[in-house]
């Protein structure tokens, strides 16, 4: 009886655990070695590189997860590299000096910001031509799309502005101020509300989708008191959108934001200039690349610590994870 309750003790211990993380492989651009360095999400491993074109920047996934688009912003180009065998299988004109961009929900088409233009390209991508060019205001860089793929949102620095595109006609809807150099655009809430942050005044401006109208604006600066630039650049969040995650920059971290009281729950440690972050497939660690350190740095979300800060060199830019 003892040994058949101590079996039974244990059963129920061992359901009530969570499962393991995932093991998944992250890719991060390094815009100075001209390279995506390929390490092992769960260890930190270094497991190989992928030569691109000059200064890879900005990076993103097909809906698949098979594909890696990457953007060689001094080769005016995007490359195509298919994961599996981790080779280059196009080459993409993608108009003047491409940063970010993003990729469709049906995966057929891109939305690429040009600098150099102050325009937004739409690139097809069965027949690898550029489509369209919507103007913006100077020095577009985040790109954002909507989960049903009706919206293209485009920010851009000089101007402090940002751009509200209608996908399938092209013709802007709306544009409206936000804080200084905005960076990124992050859709939450199935859709209805747009998040844009800017990098020099270190605020987030919420915006609602179907007015485009600005709501609410967090400001991270009081919430760090001891640090002396506070930005915010690049945002991410997990799929069940209870948490929202925001590079900050120069602040050399990354905070978590509570997306339903719009509260900083935490921040973790990272590298100098944290530029760009992902999220494992599970939602389960964090990554942040750092560009003047030439790290990255693995974070648990379970525990909330730093796991491992992997040295890379270079000047690592954005990142993106996938399964193993």
């Amino acid at each position: 009886m003892r040994i058949a309750a101590a079996l039974l003790l244990a059963l129920v211990a061992a359901c009530g655990q969570a499962a393991p993380p995932s093991t998944d492989l992250v890719f991060v651009s390094d815009e100075a070695a001209n390279l995506v360095h390929i390490v092992d999400g769960a260890t930190g491993r270094v497991e190989g590189q992928l030569a691109t074109g000059r200064r890879p920047r900005g990076m993103a996934l097909s809906p698949d997860r098979s594909t890696l688009y990457v953007a060689a912003s001094d080769d005016n180009r995007i490359e195509v590299w298919d994961l599996a065998s981790r080779r280059r299988t196009r080459l993409l004109d993608s108009g003047p000096d491409p940063e970010r961009f993003a990729v469709s929900p049906d995966g057929r088409r891109l939305y690429i910001a040009n600098e150099n233009d102050s325009a937004v390209s739409f690139l097809d991508l069965a027949t690898a031509r550029i489509v369209r060019e919507v103007s913006v205001g100077p020095e577009p860089e985040g790109m954002g799309v909507s989960p049903d793929g009706r919206l293209v949102v485009a920010t851009a620095e000089a101007s402090s502005t940002v751009h509200f595109i209608d996908a399938q006609t092209g013709t802007t809807r709306g544009t409206a101020i936000v804080g200084t150099r905005p960076r990124d655009v992050l859709f939450l809430n199935g859709g209805r509300t747009i998040w844009i942050s800017s990098e020099q005044r270190g605020t987030i401006s919420v915006f609602d989708a179907a007015t485009l109208r600005l709501v609410r604006t967090i400001d991270l600066v009081p919430a760090f008191p001891d640090v002396q630039q506070v930005q915010t650049v690049e945002m991410d969040a997990t799929r069940d959108g209870r948490r929202v995650f925001v590079a900050m920059g120069r602040s050399d971290r990354v905070a978590e934001i509570n997306p339903a009281t719009l509260r900083i729950v935490r921040s973790f440690p990272t590298g100098h200039r944290t530029w760009g972050i992902a999220l494992s497939p599970d939602d389960r660690r964090l990554y942040a690349a750092s560009g003047l350190s030439g790290t990255l740095t693995i974070v648990d979300l379970d525990a909330n610590r730093v796991l491992h800060t992997v040295q890379l060199g270079g000047k690592p830019w954005s990142a993106v994870a996938v399964p193993r």
